[in-house]
């Protein structure tokens, strides 16, 4: 007990990047089929951006990622490496994992938060996913590009039951998940451009708005409440009060008359945009 070192100061944030890889590398080293894995690929980081979440977002999607495979410590590797389909049991361990990686690291105080990000990286947007089949509700922006991004790697990997896909393959399987409606297409389009796909050219927005945070400002513009608007965008309100704060910073308003204000001067309100 007197041996045992005492608390030693926060990590500045290059070094925590550098614990939080040392993290993945001992991770992805606990199966052969993972062993290979390149930290960061594709970047969640440059997905993130991708998708116009924003900086601070974007370092906290590629922290995220770093830690989204913890769980898989509390898994066996009898499991993990088997060539037969798996029983129900050990079908039941493999979906606990992103659950394992979430209590993990709720222990932290100063992980916590990626770990309930991280717990995401299998849930999918029609409640197929796991652990808690979320569904669009509760499945953030940070989440679905870290699940895309988790989905189109693992196809590049061999498993015990198949052999790895190539970067096409892998891309068109990714882009048929947004068609059967369980991955987020904007998640995915910014996930295979950071990996070098050659994808659809989205609009450009002014003030680096996000298609979705173009929706959710028209519905602002309207004078709808921020529960009307995450229910007409099927949405949970606490993501539709992070859309309209990234809005608000991005437009340099405080208010939502002054935002209303920019959605018509910038000739928003005229475009009839999909609000799904």
């Amino acid at each position: 007990m007197d041996a045992e070192p005492g608390l030693t100061p926060p990590l500045p944030d290059e070094a925590l990047d550098g614990a939080l890889e040392a993290i993945a590398d001992f991770v992805d080293i606990k199966s052969p089929f993972t062993s290979a894995t390149p930290v960061g690929s594709p970047s969640w980081r440059r997905a993130a951006t991708a998708m116009g979440l924003g900086s601070a977002t974007a370092t906290h999607v590629r922290r995220a990622g770093l830690l989204h495979d913890l769980g898989r410590l509390g898994v066996s590797n009898a499991v993990w490496d088997k060539t037969a389909e798996l029983s129900a049991a050990e079908l039941e361990r493999v979906r606990l994992h992103p659950y394992l990686t979430q209590r993990m690291l709720a222990s932290s105080p100063g992980l916590a938060e990626y770990g309930a990000t991280a717990s995401q990286h299998h849930e999918r947007l029609d409640g197929s996913g796991y652990p808690r089949g979320a569904g669009q509700a509760s499945f953030t922006p940070s989440g679905r590009v870290l699940a895309a991004a988790d989905a189109y790697h693992a196809k590049l990997e061999p498993r015990p039951h198949r052999g790895a896909l190539t970067p096409a393959e892998a891309g068109a399987w990714l882009r048929a998940e947004v068609r059967q409606g369980r991955q987020d297409g904007d998640a995915v389009d910014a996930v295979l451009e950071a990996a070098g796909h050659r994808v659809r050219r989205r609009k450009e927005w002014p003030s680096g708005l996000t298609a979705r945070e173009v929706d959710v400002l028209r519905l602002l513009a309207r004078g709808m409440t921020n529960n009307e608007i995450a229910e007409a965008l099927v949405i949970s309100p606490k993501t539709a009060d992070h859309h309209i704060e990234h809005i608000y910073a991005k437009i340099g308003v405080n208010n939502r008359a002054r935002a209303s204000l920019y959605a018509v001067q910038h000739g928003l309100m005229d475009d009839p945009a999909k609000l799904g």
